[in-house]
Parts: C-alpha cells; structure tokens; sequence
C-alpha cells in the first residue's frame, strides 16, 4: 500500500468493507467448495433470497463473485480465489493471538488457585 494515491486507497477500504461483514464471509465460506444458486445459500444460511441477493450483488460489484444465469435461478461463484488466502492468514493471526491470550490467562488462573490453596505446616525433622 505504500505510495498509492487516495484513489487507489478507497479502492482497497471498499475491498476489505467487503469482508467486514459476517454473512458476506460465510457466502465466500460456502462458495469455496463450489458455484451455489441463491436459493441454495439463503437455504444454508437462514436468511430470505433478497437479503443474501443484496449481500451477492454488493461482492459481485466489487469483483468477488461471478454471476451467471441459467434459466430462473442465478449462480454465483468466486472470481478470485485469492480472497480465501487472505481470509486464512487473518484467521490465522486471530487464531494465534487467542492462543496467547488463553496461556496468560492460565498463568492468572493457576497463580491464583496457589494462592487460594493453603500450604500445610513444614515438619521440622530432628536432626
């Protein structure tokens, strides 16, 4: 992203707005094992076919998708697979932070169970 123009910039907000929605990420999701009509993912994702044919159109405007009709339905496919390596490295980084962040809160966990834990008397040996 280095030196682009302003132009170029909001070309790219627009792509990432694109992913920034959580049924939008599941229509790319479903499509990633192939083509589906509309009425087969609003099926799948419990939505009506106008909300998800909104969410299709808008990532078919933005070059995502390609659409095609057959007879009455429309199809949808991804233009782009380079959008799921995009997705995987980002999945990836959310993965990852979340490991960390369950190691340090372990570290809370169990230092406070050793401080709630009492400690019985040392013996004293003779000696």
């Amino acid at each position: 992203m280095e030196d682009l123009p302003d132009e170029a910039l909001e070309q790219v907000a627009a792509y990432f707005q694109m992913l920034s929605e959580p049924t939008r990420l599941r229509i790319l999701n479903l499509l990633r094992s192939g083509e589906r009509s509309v009425g087969e993912l609003a099926q799948i994702c419990g939505y009506s076919a106008a909300n998800i044919s909104r969410h299709l159109s808008m990532l078919t405007k933005q070059g995502f998708l390609v659409r095609e009709n057959r007879g009455t339905s429309v199809y949808y496919r991804i233009a782009d697979a380079s959008v799921y390596a995009l997705c995987d490295l980002v999945c990836g980084n959310i993965a990852r932070r979340l490991e960390v962040a369950a190691r340090t809160r372990d570290l809370f966990f169990e230092s406070a169970q050793r401080r709630r834990t009492p400690t019985a008397p040392k013996r004293r040996t003779k000696g």
